[in-house]
């Protein structure tokens, strides 16, 4: 009964089963697949942070850097400075937040959750550090320390967030390791560097890339 079915020779079978898909289904499965690996990278990465918000805190800080300049008295300085932190994150998380409904994003979701502790920590430690150095009269450290603990904390905080977060974080390390290491009359100068235009340069950059 079978001996009236056509016999097809294994190498064509071979040939067949080799041939490529049409150039038209790879195509699509490469875009299906690139989507996938994306979305899994959204899920999985904090992407609320706010790119304006960033250029905002810059440019307040560039103000501070100003207003702090034209001060004699540590504790004065000290206290310009102080007053921009609230500021700053007051700016920053209206903005995350603002940001994160658009995307209509969690902010305390997986990703928004590690990234809030794992930035946090070494703000309350640069809080409390202010406080005691203050107090024993030794301010030329705070310009180095600022800039180390705040970029320690993008730093651990950009491990769950965009690419471009954690490099920021590197690029303020690295200005508060040459503040430890500089004459004690650049620790402005650096701070206005840092918070001002790092936080604009970087601000640009998520905006852009990242959108908001």
């Amino acid at each position: 009964m079978y001996d009236d079915l056509p016999v097809r020779p294994v190498e064509s079978l071979r040939t067949e089963r080799s041939e490529p898909l049409p150039s038209s289904l790879h195509g699509r499965a490469m875009d299906n697949l690139k989507y996938i690996r994306e979305t899994m990278e959204r899920a999985s990465s904090f992407t609320a942070v706010p790119g304006w918000g960033g250029v905002m805190i810059g440019v307040t800080a560039l103000v501070a850097a100003v207003m702090a300049s034209r001060i004699e008295d540590e504790h004065e300085w000290m206290m310009v400075w102080a007053a921009e932190l609230p500021l700053a994150l007051a700016i920053g998380a209206l903005m995350m937040k603002r940001k994160a409904r658009a995307a209509e994003l969690k902010l305390m979701s997986g990703p928004g959750r590690k990234f809030t502790l794992s930035l946090a920590p070494p703000l309350l430690a640069g809080a409390v550090m202010s406080l005691a150095l203050a107090r024993l009269g030794a301010l030329d450290i705070l310009p180095g320390m600022w800039l180390l603990l705040y970029g320690t904390g993008v730093v651990t905080g950009g491990a769950f967030s965009v690419k471009v977060v954690p490099v920021m974080g590197i690029c303020f390390m690295t200005l508060g390791a040459i503040s430890v290491f500089a004459p004690i009359e650049w620790g402005n100068l650096l701070m206005a560097i840092g918070f001002g235009g790092l936080h604009i340069i970087f601000g640009i950059i998520i905006a852009r890339r990242h959108g908001g």
